[in-house]
């Protein structure tokens, strides 16, 4: 049995939880289009006969601007602690530059086998990939160097077998049918929040998180925080149509966690939560 952890790194909106999600093979991180979507560590459990893979998916590397995002980088540094190996993404559609190289210095530093995944192939042309992969080449001393789309599986099986060699014998770390540390009310929170991200725009998704009150046989209750009133009437939506829409949405998934229908009941609050200690504590922030 050969068990281990990989952390998942790069620059914010590189596609590193759809990644994840990918070697995993089920959905265990939210994605969207705007960065720094993913707000804390999670793992990603990739169960083989003979294998366990946990993956390490982390918030993108950035400079923190308030205690929300000072906690964010503190967790992406703490993270490389205990790792076998590091799996470094990079997005093949935009030019590999400064930022990357900053996350490349800091992860090859590590010392730790560093494996290259130049993600979001599909669709481009063989040039531009096999371009995009020699400057990746240039990032540093790495073990192995892979084209890969996490959004149609291309070169996904060739990676996590590449992965998994890096990993030393030992005990499995979850249970084999376990694919996620996040509890189911971190999950359903994590869904619902999804949605809202993906239905506005501008300054709202940033200031949106999602606190799970109950999930009872019938009915799952949540309450989705913003930090202004503003927000809060872009959220609501003309005579609720956008909170309605966010949590048809997210209904389908989160009745998939718990198991049976519900009524997904959301409710709309104003806290500037971002930077206040308590309340990231109890969103696990």
């Amino acid at each position: 049995m050969k068990s281990g952890f990989v952390a998942v790194a790069g620059r914010p909106n590189v596609g590193k939880s759809t990644l994840v999600n990918a070697l995993c093979g089920e959905k265990i991180a939210i994605t969207s289009k705007v960065p720094n979507t993913t707000r804390r560590r999670i793992f990603g459990v990739a169960n083989g006969p003979d294998y366990q893979l946990a993956l390490v998916d982390l918030p993108g590397f950035q400079r923190p601007l308030d205690t929300l995002t000072e906690r964010m980088q503190a967790t992406v540094d703490s993270s490389f602690e205990d790792v076998d190996a590091v799996l470094l993404v990079v997005d093949a559609r935009e030019r590999i530059g400064a930022g990357d190289r900053f996350v490349a210095r800091r992860v090859f530093e590590l010392g730790k086998p560093v494996i290259i995944a130049v993600n979001k192939v599909d669709r481009l042309k063989a040039g531009h990939v096999l371009s995009q992969m020699k400057a990746a080449a240039e990032l540093g001393g790495f073990h192995a160097l892979h084209p890969v789309s996490a959004i149609t599986k291309d070169g996904i099986g060739e990676l996590r077998d590449d992965l998994v060699t890096l990993l030393p014998e030992g005990p499995a770390f979850f249970g084999h049918e376990q694919a996620t540390d996040l509890t189911v009310e971190e999950r359903v929170g994590e869904v619902i929040r999804e949605k809202a991200l993906r239905l506005t725009r501008e300054e709202v998704p940033h200031a949106v998180t999602v606190a799970v009150d109950e999930i009872g046989e019938k009915v799952v209750r949540a309450f989705v925080y913003v930090e202004t009133e503003s927000q809060k009437g872009i959220l609501v939506g003309k005579k609720g149509a956008m909170v309605r829409e966010i949590g048809t949405r997210a209904r389908p998934e989160v009745e998939a966690l718990v198991g049976h229908p519900v009524f997904l009941e959301l409710q709309v609050k104003v806290r500037r939560w971002r930077r206040d200690p308590k309340m990231l504590e109890r969103l696990g922030l």
